[in-house]
């Protein structure tokens, strides 16, 4: 297959809340560029992007999905990311891998939650933005309107390109025209606000273009630059299902979205030293794995890559820092949906991927300087299930097939609970965790018993406890035990974990057995003291002791350690800490009192509300994680079913008294 210039790729992701159409606008492209002889349907179940048993069968994406096709002499990278709260640490390490992020808006739905959320993400990570109104052919939608609720939401930076004609069915192009029929709006208002906002990005271009001195074909050779400054936001129309306003999208990529020269600056972060990468075929390989993804028929695992700069082909051995000495990748492949095809080489620019390589999403690749790169913010997943086997004597094999769902998922975590001997799973929402327990059973005949999600509290300290000792001896026949220490504990700030120093002079406790006490100290922490939860933010110091010259040795000051440290705590004035979450809610504008009052009952606290069209509006609030247990059904009891929330986790804060005696009693209880 053809190797492409640098100057010559175009890399997208599609954007935005379920049901917009991302996948469906995917599917048009590949049809119109000639890849697929007749467009995949979600409906039919042919779609090219949505390929796995479980995306067929619930009709949407639960993975994001790349795919490639030639346009006016490029080649586009096409990333279709998920919709779903649930799957959005997928959507949001997906976009590492691209310049522009796609925000795809359905034309009778409006902006939703997942909109506002994604559109914030890609500005956040760097990414130039462009907006799709998609389904411009459903009669119902008014989009005039939504053009201004757009702007009103997101800037006026936001400048139709195009705007729908012929009842939908055409769009009239407003980037190169200053005259047309359009369904609304002023055509050649509209392309003098588009040339207006593109000089916004440089001075010395928008004097001369005031002056009269510069053409429209000079600034229209610089509106990339304008897109990926954010000075120019373009929004453009078309309807995926029909085909309408797929030609101008894709011309419009080129045009407008910058490439990979222009457009996001990646970094490399060896230590101190901060590297800018400047995307060049001919310097040393390097290159960002941003999703990986295990094939659910041939299991063979692949990595896509991101080439930031350089070449790749299959005979280089290429380096991690988990993996120094090198890795031959064997193959070098362009995917498209679940088709792989080897290429000559993988250049600046492009996106490839690497079959059977232990390479991690947020790594980086290659050949002769390594460092880090960094990767756009992923929610830390806040609904756990306890999980335990349905057959005994397979806790190896899940254990195993679930670290792979770990490793290609951000938002997926697995452990071990030292307190309870549970397996934890935990991911953004309960459909998350069941997609996978179902995928794990479809495909590996694996499946498990579930428990009521575990809520992540953690115990710390408010004040000091000076001069605490504690000493252990056992003397039962045969060797001895003996270990005396005499520990200060103190709080830290949150966030700053835990830290051991070693305060004494002189030979109280042997040299040798201090790394003992730490040691033992450490281990009390994952089984906590107050209530079986982890023990978090605070400081120990050894400051005296005492060493028997026959008895003493490590099992015992471990013991003497874990003991001063337990009696500690217990004087310090401890605490119970709560996870916090951020939580978005849209509901009916009718809801709203109700749904005010139940977040208030929970212990939520309001932190603004938003009206939206079509009678909808949003709330936000921040809300202990141990209240929204039971929300899902709450709210849709409250809506009838027309309401959706989405959970984000913000940050921990100390029980409230009568909550935590609550919590202190119902663990007292699961150990009786």
């Amino acid at each position: 297959m053809a190797v492409f210039k640098v100057e010559d790729y175009r890399n997208i992701a599609l954007v935005g809340h379920g049901g917009a159409g991302k996948t469906t606008l995917a599917e048009a492209c590949l049809f119109k560029a000639g890849v697929t002889k007749r467009q995949g349907s979600i409906d039919e179940k042919s779609s090219c992007l949505d390929f796995t048993d479980e995306e067929k069968e619930k009709g949407h994406s639960m993975d994001s999905s790349l795919c490639s096709l030639p346009h006016g002499g490029k080649h586009f990278n096409i990333l279709d990311t998920p919709g779903s709260t649930d799957f959005i640490g997928l959507a949001n390490s997906g976009v590492a891998g691209v310049e522009t992020a796609v925000v795809v808006i359905s034309a009778t739905d409006g902006i939703e939650i997942n909109t506002r959320k994604r559109f914030k993400r890609a500005s956040e990570y760097g990414l130039a933005r462009i907006i799709v109104i998609n389904k411009i052919d459903d009669g119902e939608a008014n989009l005039e309107e939504l053009v201004s609720t757009i702007q009103e939401s997101f800037g006026q930076e936001c400048v139709p390109i195009n705007l729908p004609a012929s009842k939908g069915t055409a769009v009239v192009d407003c980037l190169t025209n200053s005259s047309g029929e359009a369904d609304f709006g002023d055509v050649g208002g509209i392309h003098e606000a588009v040339l207006e906002a593109i000089v916004g990005a440089d001075d010395e271009l928008m004097e001369k273009y005031l002056g009269g001195g510069a053409s429209e074909d000079e600034v229209l050779a610089t509106a990339p630059k304008a897109v990926a400054a954010g000075a120019l936001i373009p929004i453009m129309f078309t309807s995926a299902s029909t085909g309408a306003g797929i030609s101008e999208f894709l011309d419009a990529i080129i045009r407008l979205a910058p490439g990979p020269l222009a457009g996001k600056v990646r970094v490399l972060v060896d230590g101190e030293t901060k590297t800018p990468i400047v995307p060049n075929a001919e310097d040393d390989f390097v290159g960002l794995a941003f999703k990986c993804a295990t094939d659910p028929k041939s299991h063979i695992r692949y990595s896509f890559v991101r080439v930031l700069t350089g070449r790749l082909t299959s005979d280089q051995q290429i380096k991690t820092e988990q993996h120094p000495k090198g890795m031959r990748p064997g193959h070098v492949l362009r995917v498209s949906g679940d088709q792989h095809q080897d290429i000559e080489a993988g250049v600046a620019g492009d996106i490839i991927a690497l079959a059977k390589l232990d390479v991690h999403i947020g790594e980086t690749l290659f050949i002769n300087k390594g460092g880090t790169i960094k990767m756009p913010f992923v929610p830390e997943p806040m609904f756990s299930l306890a999980i335990e086997p349905k057959t005994r004597g397979t806790e190896d094999k899940i254990g195993a097939i679930l670290k792979q769902y770990a490793d290609e998922d951000p938002c997926f975590k697995i452990e071990r609970n030292a307190t309870t001997h549970e397996s934890v799973i935990s991911g953004n929402g309960d459909l998350h965790l069941r997609t996978l327990l179902a995928r794990m059973a479809k495909h590996h005949k694996l499946e498990v018993i579930t428990h009521p999600p575990k809520v992540p509290y953690k115990e710390t300290i408010t004040t000091s406890a000076m001069n605490v000792g504690y000493t252990h001896k056992k003397q039962s026949g045969g060797s001895g035990q003996f270990g005396r220490v005499i520990i200060n504990l103190l709080p830290a700030e949150r966030g700053e974990g835990y830290e051991f120093v070693d305060k004494i002079f002189g030979g109280a406790i042997d040299q040798s057995y201090r790394p003992s006490v730490d040691k033992g100290i450490r281990a009390q922490m994952v089984l906590g003291v107050l209530a079986g939860y982890p023990v978090v933010d605070f400081k120990v110091e050894l400051i005296d002791g005492k060493t028997h010259p026959v008895d003493s040795k490590d099992i015992a000051f471990q013991i003497a350690g874990r003991g001063a440290f337990k009696e500690a705590f217990m004087k310090a004035k401890p605490v119970l800490l709560e996870p916090v979450v951020h939580i978005d809610v849209t509901a009916p504008s009718e809801n709203v009192g109700d749904l005010q009052g139940d977040l208030a009952s929970r212990r939520g606290r309001p932190q603004g509300q938003e009206m939206l069209p079509g009678g909808m509006a949003t709330l936000t609030a921040q809300i202990p994680l141990s209240e929204v247990a039971d929300y899902h059904s709450r709210l849709s009891s409250i809506t009838g079913g027309r309401g959706s929330y989405s959970l984000e986790f913000s940050h921990y804060e100390q029980v409230p008294g009568n909550v935590q005696q609550q919590i202190i009693a119902d663990s007292k209880k699961t150990e009786d």
